[in-house]
């Protein structure tokens, strides 16, 4: 098993109002995903691991968006923050913040999904090994962010997200988040 990790370390900040962390699985590498994402004309892809390791700094301070039916990708949405990247066998795995006070809506999805959240990449620069082979191969990408979307939406169904234990502000008050899983 190879792992590879990079991360930006933020200040703790207890009972920060706006920082509900999280943690997910992006993408799988090396992995065909099942289905066509956007931007792919139609075709799987598949992320390399080498493509994925050099690509890994780029994930770092992007953005995490979401959609109100969440079922793709709004760019224009920044719910978050990636803070950390890592690839640990075939999972390429994220966390960060989402902006809690901001987007209050998050939590209640996380929390009313309970296992049926996922994530999507955003790249950018993407090269395909083969423009005429079925299934894309991606060697070189730069990553511009990520969503959280219903799992059944996502090009790869294996991918999550869940919040981790924190703080979180609500309309009343600060008070403890426990670990919801996707």
């Amino acid at each position: 098993m190879r792992l590879e990790a990079m991360g930006v370390e933020f200040p703790v900040v207890h009972g920060h109002p706006n920082r509900l962390p999280f943690e997910g699985v992006l993408t799988l590498v090396d992995v065909a995903s099942d289905k066509a994402p956007a931007g792919a004309r139609g075709h799987r892809v598949v992320l390399t691991r080498t493509a994925a390791e050099a690509a890994l700094p780029s994930l770092l301070g992007m953005a995490v968006d979401f959609k109100t039916s969440w079922d793709g990708h709004d760019a224009r949405q920044k719910c978050g923050i990636i803070t950390a990247a890592e690839i640990e066998g075939q999972k390429l795995q994220v966390s960060g913040y989402l902006f809690a006070r901001d987007f209050p809506e998050m939590e209640t999805q996380f929390r009313r999904s309970r296992d049926g959240l996922g994530m999507s990449y955003e790249l950018a620069d993407a090269h395909v090994a083969d423009m005429r082979a079925q299934v894309w191969t991606l060697t070189k990408a730069t990553f511009t962010g990520a969503a959280i979307l219903l799992r059944e939406k996502a090009a790869y169904r294996n991918t999550s997200c869940r919040l981790l234990p924190g703080w979180a502000g609500t309309r009343g008050g600060l008070r403890p988040v426990m670990a919801v899983g996707c």
